[in-house]
C-alpha cells in the first residue's frame, strides 16, 4: 500500500503538471497544481481502498481539489480554475465512457447503459464535491484573504 501511495503521488503530480502545461497554465501555478492533484489522488486511493467504490472516492477527491485549489488561488494569486482543471483530469471517468461507447457500438446495450450511468454518477459526485468545497471555502478563506492583505500593507 505504501508503494501504491508513493506512485500515486508521483503520477498524480506529473499528470496535473502535464495537463497544466498542455492547457498553457502560467509556470508559477504548475507546482502548486501538481501538489493539489497529487494530494487529491492520494485521497482517492485511500478512500477507494477502504470503501471499494467510485462515488465516495471521487467526491472526497473533488473536495480536496476544491479546498486546496481555492487556497492555492489565494496564495499564488491566480484564478481558481487554473488549479481545478489540471487536477481534475485524473478523476474524470474517461475510461468508463470509452468502454461504454465501445460496448454501445458492439451492440452490448445493457453494458453500455450500465457504464453511462456509472460515468454519470461519478460526474455528479465530482460536481457535488466541488459544491461542498466551494461552500466551505467561501466561509473560511475570506478571513485568510483579509489577513494576507493586512500583513502585506504593514
Amino acid at each position: 500500500m505504501a508503494m501504491q501511495l508513493i506512485y500515486g503521488f508521483i503520477f498524480g503530480f506529473l499528470s496535473s503538471v502535464g495537463f497544466g502545461i498542455i492547457t498553457n497554465n502560467p509556470r508559477r501555478t504548475l507546482v502548486p497544481a501538481g501538489i493539489v492533484g497529487a494530494l487529491a489522488w492520494i485521497v482517492y486511493i485511500l478512500v477507494e481502498s477502504i470503501n471499494h467504490g467510485l462515488i465516495m472516492s471521487n467526491l472526497l477527491g473533488a473536495v480536496v481539489i476544491g479546498l486546496l485549489g481555492n487556497l492555492c488561488a489565494i496564495l499564488v494569486r491566480a484564478p481558481v480554475n487554473i488549479f481545478y482543471v489540471p487536477c481534475l483530469v485524473s478523476l474524470v471517468p474517461g475510461a468508463i465512457l470509452y468502454d461504454s461507447m465501445k460496448n454501445f457500438t458492439l451492440g452490448k446495450d445493457a453494458l453500455a447503459a450500465y457504464g453511462f450511468v456509472k460515468a454519470l454518477t461519478v460526474g455528479m459526485s465530482l460536481a457535488i464535491g466541488f459544491i461542498i468545497a466551494e461552500t466551505i471555502a467561501n466561509k473560511i478563506y475570506p478571513r485568510l484573504k483579509r489577513y494576507l492583505l493586512e500583513r502585506e500593507s504593514k
